[in-house]
């Protein structure tokens, strides 16, 4: 990385990121010669966190000011900001207590989404389903918080997820990559395989977020780097969350479209005008792309006994790969082989989704037996599958008693698992099944876009059309 390359630092430094010993650095740099200032927008939630103490310390901020970026960090200011330029937000509420969000949750509806002020990486964000586990929630949500307020959100199921990120000064503000996750809202960003371009959003709604984007980097005074995630939901798009830095998106985003987005951020913070660059907007180029990239999580499950490999709002992926190629399956099919997803090729696929997800189950289904799969669902499923002329098994859950599904992973009988679930109850319950499939390195997929998505680099892997080119290949 570049904060540990002595060939581009003139003074390397290996100190905690806490105020004092920021501070400490900064008097060192300060005797010798003048300060131009700090930059805190590549270090992801915690410089921003130290803005506010570097700030009443007179240490100059390069970039947005610590002011934007309260603003933007803190819910209630966040809410007023969206409130002022007339932008969509998901119904919510802000609480300091548990009584405080047990109203909210009341009025607005269960499940909701919760999110405490200034906290890295989603940490303590939950969507919960009844009153009970709000309360438990509340407690646990408001330590992680301190004394800022929580978030309340309506859950926008089914809803399309997108982030943003954009380049910006004083005077022009530049989208440089519109990414649609694979996962459905509500799973974190850093968790999220996205595309980029965006494979299903229409070009109205893109231009309507090419919009808002610059109406908040405007509003924000933005100066360098801002990430915006948004969701999409029957052509509305809503505002989830807005950062005011570079998001873990940006190298992404940087070999994806070719543009050394960092480097003109760091220059634009520094004082150099953006128009000097020429960057490249994504929504001028988006039309004419040529390619197709993926960026897909790894997580660290197999080295965690117990833990649970179902995603949701708070972030569990140490690290992300990325899939490119002109056609959508193929990069896909790249990006979970270089995550370390073994793809397979034939063998049994076990099927388990909950109710509203089953009238999407029967096109992948159809065509994993056309691929030369078999197939096996629980009984609920398997009757919608057959309903639909799917031939399809049945096995039982673990709760209707031997032999089950478990078993039929663990003597190595299952090939493939596509399993959602909702509900806390349900999420319990099902829980062995993921474990098992996280220890026998099973390929298991828990959303329908992540499903089909899967079904479909199947089918390219099959096909033997996948080829490696170098990256610059791409942009020539």
């Amino acid at each position: 990385t570049v904060s540990t390359d002595y060939d581009t630092s003139d003074r390397l430094y290996f100190e905690p990121l806490t105020a004092e010993d920021v501070l400490e650095i900064v008097r060192e740099e300060q005797t010798k010669g003048t300060l131009l200032g700090v930059i805190v927008q590549f270090g992801g939630q915690t410089p921003l966190k130290l803005a506010k103490t570097l700030e009443a310390a007179n240490v100059p901020i390069l970039g947005t000011s610590q002011n934007a970026i309260d603003v933007a960090e803190d819910r209630n200011r966040f809410k007023k900001l969206i409130q002022r330029l007339k932008l969509r937000q998901p119904e919510n509420g802000i609480a300091t207590s548990a009584r405080g969000a047990a109203t909210i949750a009341k009025r607005i509806g269960f499940p909701v989404l919760l999110r405490p002020s200034y906290v890295l990486g989603g940490r303590a964000m939950e969507i919960v389903h009844d009153a009970s586990e709000l309360t438990r929630y509340m407690t646990h949500a408001v330590k992680a918080s301190g004394d800022n307020p929580v978030l309340v959100d309506r859950y926008l199921s089914d809803a399309i997820e997108v982030d943003v990120d954009a380049l910006a000064d004083k005077h022009d503000v530049v989208v440089a990559g519109i990414m649609e996750h694979i996962e459905e809202a509500g799973v974190h960003s850093g968790d999220s395989a996205c595309s980029l371009p965006p494979r299903s959003l229409t070009d109205d709604v893109i231009a309507e977020i090419g919009v808002q984007t610059t109406k908040l980097a405007k509003a924000l005074k933005v100066v360098g780097l801002m990430n915006v995630q948004y969701a999409v939901k029957d052509g509305k798009v809503y505002i989830l969350e807005v950062n005011p830095r570079a998001s873990r998106t940006i190298p992404f985003v940087a070999k994806a479209t070719g543009q050394q987005i960092a480097k003109i951020a760091a220059r634009v913070m520094a004082g150099e005008r953006l128009s000097k660059f020429k960057v490249k907007s994504f929504l001028e180029g988006a039309a004419k792309a040529t390619h197709i990239a993926i960026k897909e999580a790894v997580f660290p499950f197999a080295r965690f006994p117990g833990v649970d490999i179902i995603l949701g709002p708070e972030m569990k992926s140490t690290g992300e790969v990325m899939g490119i190629d002109t056609d959508f399956d193929r990069a896909f099919a790249k990006s979970q082989m270089g995550g370390g997803t073994k793809v397979p090729l034939s063998g049994t696929a076990f099927i388990s989704v909950k109710d509203r997800d089953k009238e999407h189950m029967a096109a992948p289904a159809r065509q994993l037996l056309a691929l030369g799969f078999s197939l096996i669902a629980t009984r609920s499923t398997a009757a919608y599958l057959e309903s639909q002329g799917v031939t399809c098994g049945t096995v039982n859950k673990v709760l209707e008693g031997r032999p089950h599904i478990v078993d039929a992973m663990k003597n190595g009988e299952v090939h493939l698992v596509f399993n959602t679930t909702e509900g806390a109850q349900a999420i319990r319950d099902s829980f062995d099944l993921r474990r098992t499939a996280l220890l026998n390195k099973i390929p298991y997929y828990t959303t329908v876009a992540g499903i089909l998505a899967a079904t479909r680099g199947i089918a390219a892997v099959k096909a033997g059309e996948l080829d490696v080119r170098p990256l610059q290949s791409y942009f020539s």
